[in-house]
């Protein structure tokens, strides 16, 4: 026998995070590698500059999106916590204008006055400092910023889709290096797009049309950079 919840569509917003920043690093992760081999590519007339550019742009990659990553969160969650200290001291200073103001954002929400003074009296007396975190300063579960996560999602999506370009530049012939690269990550983006979008809910064709879009234009530029300063490395 079905429940309602077997007639309801799935949600994908608990994902929001942790997907934002596996397809944010494995997105850099192709489009930096591949580029920096094509463009070491355009300019130079054998493979070891090439696989060396590539692994250089992998390692520094990685660990600059992880740091970036770990950093930028990190500063989220000081705001996030500062604002969780400032509510505590004002709902013990201040506990019958808080009141009011939870109620307030209940009724601009579309609950009657009194509907929304009940509703926010009956979640003061369970848990005031989560209902105002909740509804005041719009923190929850779900948005709640996480630090080491992002990092190691960044970190690990960028080593992950970097090493597919990387692996290119070792074993695809070098009169047609160019080619291929651009090739091969334009799949690898098209991948990534669709994964992207089949675990986030989202249409598959526009998330392809985005990700292969910017992809083209960042290679593109960077193989014209290379073709402008072309000199023979040996």
């Amino acid at each position: 026998m079905k429940t309602t919840s077997d007639y309801l569509s799935p949600h994908y917003i608990s994902r929001s995070n942790w997907l934002r920043a596996a397809v944010l690093g494995a997105n850099d992760g192709i489009l930096s590698t591949a580029s920096i081999a094509i463009g070491v590519a355009a300019a130079s007339s054998s493979r070891e500059p090439i696989v060396l550019a590539a692994l250089a742009g992998l390692v520094a990659g990685a660990l600059s999106m992880a740091a970036g990553e770990y950093v930028s969160v990190s500063s989220q969650t000081d705001v996030e916590k500062a604002d969780i200290d400032r509510e505590k001291e004002e709902l013990l200073q201040m506990p019958e204008l808080e009141l009011q103001m939870l109620a307030s954002i209940y009724e601009e929400r579309g609950l009657k006055k009194e509907t929304a003074l009940l509703v926010a009296t009956e979640l003061t007396n369970k848990d005031a400092l989560a209902a105002h975190i909740r509804d005041e300063l719009g923190i929850n579960e779900i948005s709640q910023a996480n630090p080491v996560q992002a990092a190691f999602a960044s970190g690990a999506a960028f080593t992950a889709g970097g090493l597919l370009p990387f692996l290119v530049t070792l074993f695809i012939p070098l009169p047609i290096m160019e080619y291929s690269l651009y090739g091969f990550a334009l799949l690898f983006l098209i991948i990534l797009g669709a994964l992207a979008a089949k675990t986030g809910g989202s249409k598959i064709g526009i998330a392809i049309a985005r990700i292969t879009f910017w992809g083209t234009i960042a290679m593109g530029l960077t193989a014209l950079v290379g073709y402008l300063f072309h000199v023979s490395v040996q």
